[in-house]
């Protein structure tokens, strides 16, 4: 495996080095930096290993992004890919820029211009990811002509809109409550980052075919809480207006600080926000019985250790997530939003069953289990590429 990396002598970030990076078997296989001055674009590509098919990713726009969290998501991609049984490799970029203090002519000019940055790159093809959306993917589709997660009038599948990962996610409840000892219907149901894979999250486990109950929800300014339940379409509404979640108000609501989500007695934990959200400073007072990782690496490996010696069943992030890019390969290759659901309900009950099955069988934790029969799956691909 070789890797090359590509500078253009900019410094991205304080501490951020391209150093920090170790190449290993499965990649990285490139790392390229953008830098335009003139319009203060600061970006990073990472595609980690594109031996089962051309990596696809997301675009992350955030002012915090860096090399090694660049890294780390594709590598989850890498791995994600290889256990849905997609022909993609994983890639992953961000932007270093906060979206909410741009003005909309001001993000446009930043994500055609890493577009432009990126036409060369066509073994990575790019998606929505927090920060980005379906425009952000169209202005990619208008100067390159490769991106998924377009809108419908583009001839796409929004993801936001149609909120596959969150349908995944709730896909993979149902198969998870049975290694978790819960069931899924009466289920409570916490979710950290009501954003839009937190959203469809919340819908799709309430739908009355599956009957969980979401009793507490979280964004950026802060927790509701009602043991009672939550009206998910009223906090959905909330956020579409622009207001605060923690606007919502019905008898027997409790109002909690922003991490007041971490002790709350619950079935079921889905972190579907920024990454290292639980830690081995916190992963103590986690009172769960399943976590459906919504979010790109949510939870640290030590964390995890905690959670799977604490008996609490982890599913990661390249299992339960899977859903988005699933979605975003049906829609690459030319399939319908119909198509798209199908094979995700169908992908991701088989994935999470396999998955779960053998961490049971073999006392291992779920994301060594899966660890091995994605990297099984990309050995393999790994092998009929013509040595360099």
């Amino acid at each position: 495996m070789s890797t090359t990396i590509e500078k253009s002598g900019i410094k991205l970030n304080q501490e951020d080095s391209v150093f920090d990076i170790y190449a290993d078997e499965w990649g990285p296989e490139k790392i390229v930096y953008i830098y335009e001055p003139r319009c203060g674009l600061r970006g990073i590509v990472v595609i980690d290993n594109s031996s089962i098919g051309p990596a696809i990713g997301g675009i992350r726009m955030t002012p915090t992004v860096n090399t090694q969290e660049v890294f780390r998501l594709a590598r989850a991609m890498t791995w994600k890919n290889a256990l849905a049984g997609i022909p993609h490799g994983g890639g992953k970029s961000g932007i270093i820029a906060d979206p909410r203090k741009l003005t909309p002519e001001k993000k446009e000019t930043l994500i055609r211009q890493f577009a432009r940055g990126i036409e060369t790159l066509n073994q990575y093809i790019p998606g929505p990811d927090m920060g980005t959306d379906e425009t952000s993917m169209a202005w990619v589709r208008d100067e390159i002509r490769r991106s998924v997660g377009l809108s419908s009038v583009l001839g796409g599948i929004p993801l936001d809109q149609v909120g596959a990962t969150g349908f995944g996610l709730a896909v993979c409840a149902e198969i998870a409550q049975e290694f978790a000892g819960i069931k899924l219907n009466g289920a409570t149901v916490s979710i950290q980052g009501f954003g839009n894979v937190g959203q469809h999250a919340a819908r799709y486990l309430t739908h009355p075919k599956r009957g969980a109950v979401v009793v507490s929800a979280t964004d950026l300014a802060g927790t509701v809480y009602n043991p009672d339940g939550l009206d998910v379409e009223v906090l959905c509404q909330l956020m579409k207006n622009g207001q605060k979640i923690t606007e919502y108000d019905a008898p027997g609501t409790k109002i909690l600080e922003r991490h007041g989500f971490i002790d709350l007695p619950v079935d079921i934990f889905v972190p579907a926000a920024q990454p290292d959200v639980i830690t081995e400073e916190n992963a103590h007072q986690l009172k769960c019985k399943l976590m459906l990782q919504g979010a790109n690496i949510p939870c640290t490996t030590h964390a995890e250790s905690i959670l799977h010696e604490r008996g609490i069943i982890c599913v990661p992030d390249f299992v339960a997530n899977a859903g988005g890019v699933i979605c975003g390969s049906v829609e690459y290759h030319g399939g319908t939003k119909t198509a798209a659901f199908q094979e995700i309900e169908e992908k991701m009950k088989e994935n999470t069953h396999i998955v779960l099955k053998k961490a049971s069988s073999e006392k291992l934790k779920p994301r060594e289990a899966a660890l091995e029969l994605a990297k099984e799956r990309v050995r393999e691909a790994m092998s009929y590429r013509r040595a360099n």
